[in-house]
Formats: C-alpha cells, sequence, structure tokens
C-alpha cells in the first residue's frame, strides 16, 4: 500500500537508542522541488507515548532538503501522524559553486536563499550566512546520521 505523504506531515526515525522525529514543512522548488524537513532535537524512548503536536512545538534541531518518499521507501523512517503546525519557513539555505571539487577546502563562492526564493550570491560567507542550513539535497541516510552525530557523513567546502 502506497503512504500518501503531504506537507505537516511527522515521520519517526528509529535509532539504536530509542527515536526521534522530522516534519515535512515545504517544498522547495529552488532546491529540484525537494522535501524540506525539520529534525526534533528530543530523542524518545521507544515505549514511550508519544503525541504528534507535543512533538512539533519541541526544538528544532536542523532543517534539510530530502527526497521523502525515497526515505520510506527504504526504510529511514515512518509517517506517524500529521499536523497543521509546521512552524516558520524563513530559514536560510547555503549551496557553494564548488561544492563537489574534491580540491575545494574553503569556498568563495557561496551562494544562499530561502524556500522557494532566487539564489543570492554572496562570496564569502560571512556574519548569519555561516548559520544558514545546507541547502543540498541530501540523502535520507544521510539525514539519519545527523540526527544520530549532529553532522553530515560527507564532505562539503568550508567557509
Amino acid at each position: 500500500m502506497k503512504t500518501k505523504i503531504e506537507i505537516g506531515d511527522v515521520f519517526e526515525v528509529k535509532l539504536p537508542d530509542g527515536r526521534k522525529f522530522i516534519q515535512y514543512v515545504a517544498n522547495d522548488v529552488s532546491m529540484l522541488n525537494s522535501s524540506v524537513i525539520r529534525s526534533f532535537k528530543k530523542q524518545y524512548a521507544e515505549n514511550q507515548k508519544i503525541n504528534v503536536e507535543e512533538i512539533v512545538r519541541g526544538d528544532v534541531n536542523f532543517y534539510a532538503h530530502v527526497f521523502l518518499k525515497n526515505g520510506c521507501k527504504l526504510g529511514y523512517w515512518n509517517k506517524i501522524g500529521h499536523t497543521d503546525e509546521i512552524g516558520r519557513l524563513d530559514m536560510l539555505f547555503r549551496d557553494s559553486h564548488d561544492y563537489g571539487k574534491p580540491a575545494i577546502k574553503i569556498s568563495e563562492k557561496w551562494y544562499v536563499w530561502k524556500i522557494n526564493g532566487p539564489f543570492i550570491d554572496v562570496g564569502k560567507l560571512t556574519d548569519h550566512n555561516q548559520r544558514a542550513e545546507i541547502g543540498v539535497v541530501v540523502p535520507p541516510d544521510s539525514v539519519v546520521h545527523r540526527i544520530q552525530t549532529g553532522k553530515y557523513d560527507f564532505v562539503y567546502p568550508g567557509y
């Protein structure tokens, strides 16, 4: 049976020592029309009762672009509920024109954007742009890795 996925859906990510949750909050046409998710900080025990409304009121750990359906198909997460509360959508994302070039250690070719907004070339990352989320579409297993470790499992140019 195919799972219908809608903005506002909440997904469980099972971890070796509990579980955490992500929520589908937007599609970003600026980045391959990929799904944007927010990952929540709080970890729950496997047998702990959960409430979707409580989960989405929790602190957000990070935002990411991902092909959400692939994560479901591959078993990285499963849908557990839905809420219309999707939080703020004004977060800033960043990417580098150097991404994927192995010789680049520190980029000076950055651009930033907000969901469905235009790319704005900024050159070197300064001030608030340094806090922007990495905006490339991240594989589902890399999202899970960041949930578990706080970092992605791939190399990304510095600033």
